[in-house]
């Protein structure tokens, strides 16, 4: 039994948001936090961008039931930077944008960090890594 979608009437009509914009909204406030290298959307997601379609709601999953919205994002982080901080930088910044921009009532958003990214330094592509500030 598919649960009622959130709409917003007003005199001119009914108003109903997709979840896939939710995503996008949400996805589009995670990476642009500090620490955030990628969204991880699997690979199917990862082929369709490769094939020339960029996907901002990748790595997102995003669950509307009554007045209750809950994401799921899936986040690679950039090597360096503290993973429960940025967590909970991205967890602000998308509640607000969401709610924002949809006016839908945003009660959990959930950070899964799959993966960590290494940047590589210009020249002979070594990652350099002092192991002794491990």
């Amino acid at each position: 039994m598919d649960m009622p979608r959130p709409e917003i009437s007003n005199e001119f009509g009914t108003i109903r948001i997709a979840d896939e914009v939710v995503a996008t909204v949400a996805g589009l406030a995670a990476v642009e936090v500090e620490g955030v290298a990628a969204m991880s959307g699997g690979w199917s997601t990862d082929l369709v961008e490769k094939l020339g379609k960029k996907n901002f709601g990748k790595g997102i999953k995003v669950e509307v039931i009554n007045d209750e919205t809950k994401i799921d994002i899936f986040l690679v982080i950039e090597f360096g930077y503290p993973i429960p901080q940025v967590a909970a930088d991205v967890q602000r910044e998308v509640k607000q944008a969401v709610e924002t921009m949809t006016g839908l009532n945003v009660t959990l958003v959930n950070v899964h960090i799959v993966g960590v990214s290494l940047k590589k330094s210009p020249g002979d592509g070594e990652i350099p890594v002092d192991l002794e500030e491990l």
